[in-house]
């Protein structure tokens, strides 16, 4: 896990599984200088990287483009959103970049689940803090990546909802089935095995003060 701080506000995760096939980078941050450490740790490994894009947020895409020649995989609405939203993300976050940021898109985008059976890694939907978010699961290390589907931090572990509340409970039952002993999110610390029971029991309190804040 690399871990980059988000000026006062909280730091930003970023998940790199060591595969037999590829290496698999989960998310690229704020834009150049957030990949720099990912890229020195590779230069001698010459597998391919792929890029996996949590969902469409300015913070976990703008350093896709130091990738452009590799596969760089999302929902297929994680894709749609990004052609439409990247250029007001940009200028509404810009005091966030750091290093260089150029526009650059998923090039593999898919609807339910993808599976990369050499090196035993699941990439899957699961819409809950944003309608486009998918999540990861690397079965060797047993190590789920929630992105921000996890909550901020542990004092608010369900965070911003951004789609129906029977929606995320069913990504969450999803969770469940899952066989892992390490969780790791956008922003918060590596959560273990009871973070979906914590989720559940707490889901109800957020959908509530989200609701009092619309209305």
């Amino acid at each position: 896990m690399f871990t980059e701080p988000m000026g006062n506000m909280y730091s930003l995760n970023m998940g790199l599984i060591l595969g037999e096939q590829f290496n698999y980078l989960i998310d690229t941050g704020l834009g150049s200088g957030s990949i720099e450490a990912v890229t020195d740790y590779l230069k001698d490994d010459n597998k391919p990287t792929i890029v996996i894009n949590t969902h469409h947020h300015w913070d976990h895409v703008w350093g896709n483009h130091i990738f452009r020649d590799s596969i760089i995989i999302s929902h297929k609405l994680c894709h749609t959103l990004l052609e439409e939203y990247w250029d007001d993300m940009v200028e509404e976050n810009r005091s966030f970049i750091d290093g260089i940021v150029e526009r650059c898109l998923p090039n593999l985008t898919f609807l339910d689940s993808l599976f990369f059976p050499k090196d035993n890694v699941e990439i899957f939907y699961t819409p809950g803090h944003s309608i486009d978010c998918i999540s990861v699961y690397d079965k060797i290390d047993k190590v789920l990546y929630a992105g921000d589907n996890i909550g901020d931090t542990n004092d608010v572990i369900v965070q911003y909802i951004d789609t129906d509340i029977e929606l995320f409970k069913k990504t969450l039952m999803i969770y469940s089935s899952y066989d892992f002993d390490v969780c790791v999110s956008g922003h918060n610390n590596p959560q273990g095995k009871d973070i979906v029971f914590r989720m559940e029991k707490n889901l109800l309190s957020c959908w509530e003060r989200q609701n009092e804040k619309l209305q």
